[in-house]
């Protein structure tokens, strides 16, 4: 069977509606949270990702039942008592370690495979560890896997300061805290949305959380926790790449189902990037203007502007006249679509975590590889107003976080296509 690619044949503007799916980023954490409490769950506005059934199936080898049914997702961990995470389903995505601080919580052990997922630089879990080695529990390593083992009375509160506000740490102790006995602060914590939205379902299942969404989080360990019904948050992620492309291929895109006050660094940026924008309650109108300004980014832990777009504001720099720079601080080599755009034809140098990006007026389709979700993302936009037909091929990466993204794009009128790889 010959490998699937998607093309897109630029030049066409953008004009029409996008309904933004629920975040993976949130999805994950909350179904790592159904380890907490055994027992039935509803989720509402689940995205269909690779990403997602990948957790999906680890909670189904850790012995739960699930079904979902278009966006409805019902959840069964009453039979959940495995507290293995293998290797063949941590490779395939870096946010199964989100099961650790559940497993060692209830259960009071876990073992998981070293993560796998996008390869772009170092992503340690030393501070999953240490945070969890805080509240008692002892850490080691065996044949590639982490193995946590609790006390005999359950983890402990502790005082826990974090190296760098991770998200996924956040998320992993904080759950962990929840069982825990007496109180845990979590300092130098990470804000982002994902991290209050998985705050506020724990605290639905009878958690004691303060703080979630500020530097300080503290949780009053309870005994016991019961399942919930949740909503999953729309994806600002997924919002941002649409009311970005409007910058690349002309038109105008109004993004639907959105929370504006999550986007506010982004939309700063599109305004000062020359883009008009419309912001009601829960849509958002982005369209291009005659004239584009070049632009000095930064990205940083939320509230600042998101690594996870940094790849696509790249993409509609390259064609904005004059010389934009984009500083990334939070990951390394996290510049690998740098050497697909410039296939395409972008003017781009990189200095260590600093990318300089020239203007030209315009891109060139040429074949070209997604390097991983965001990067992939980003070639997608850059196709929209390159000359040509572009061929993008390892498109499973787009399929981890974007949910019918050439359904959606097609709606709005971009020439998007999957089919076969012609070269």
């Amino acid at each position: 069977m010959s490998e699937i690619c998607i093309f897109v044949e630029g030049g066409y503007r953008l004009s029409g509606e996008v309904e933004i799916s629920g975040a993976k980023n949130a999805a994950l954490p909350a179904l790592a949270a159904t380890l907490l409490a055994l027992g039935e769950y509803k989720f509402s506005n689940v995205p269909d990702l690779l990403d997602v059934n990948t957790m999906l199936e680890l909670l189904a080898l850790l012995g739960a039942r699930y079904q979902m049914n278009g966006r409805s997702l019902f959840v069964d961990t009453s039979q959940a008592e495995d507290t293995l995470a293998p290797y063949e389903i941590v490779n395939r995505m870096r946010a199964s370690v989100l099961v650790l601080g559940p497993l060692v919580a209830r259960a009071g052990k876990a073992r998981v495979a070293l993560p796998g997922g996008c390869p772009i630089g170092k992503r340690p879990i030393d501070l999953h560890l240490k945070g969890l080695e805080a509240m008692g529990a002892k850490i080691s390593s065996e044949h590639g896997d982490i193995v946590a083992k609790a006390p005999k009375r359950g983890l402990y509160g502790a005082e826990i300061n974090l190296d760098f506000p991770s998200v996924t740490a956040t998320e992993n102790l904080m759950m962990a805290a929840t069982l825990a006995r007496g109180k845990t602060i979590i300092r130098n914590a990470a804000k982002e949305p994902e991290v209050v939205f998985l705050g506020d379902m724990l605290c639905s299942m009878g958690a004691k959380i303060s703080g979630h969404g500020s530097e300080t989080i503290t949780v009053y360990g309870v005994k016991e926790l019961n399942p919930a019904e949740i909503e999953i948050i729309p994806d600002r992620i997924e919002a941002g790449t649409y009311l970005i492309a409007p910058a690349i291929s002309g038109g105008e895109v109004l993004v639907k189902n959105v929370r504006p006050d999550h986007l506010e660094s982004v939309l700063a940026v599109l305004k000062e990037m020359g883009l008009k924008l419309e912001v009601g309650e829960k849509e958002i109108l982005s369209r291009r203007s005659k004239k584009l300004k070049p632009l000095k980014i930064r990205t940083a832990p939320y509230p600042g502007f998101p690594t996870d777009l940094q790849a696509q504001i790249m993409a509609a720099l390259s064609t904005v006249k004059g010389t934009s720079v984009i500083v990334e601080t939070i990951f390394e080599d996290r510049f690998l679509h740098v050497d697909e755009l410039r296939r395409l034809g972008a003017d781009i140098t990189v200095e260590g975590r600093v990318a300089v990006v020239n203007g030209v007026k315009r891109l060139q389709a040429a074949p070209v590889k997604a390097t991983d979700l965001r990067a992939s993302a980003s070639l997608v936009l850059a196709g929209l107003g390159a000359e040509g037909i572009t061929q993008i091929s390892d498109i499973y990466h787009l399929k981890r976080g974007y949910e019918a993204l050439c359904e959606k794009f097609s709606k709005i009128g971009a020439k998007i296509w999957e089919g076969p790889c012609q070269l």
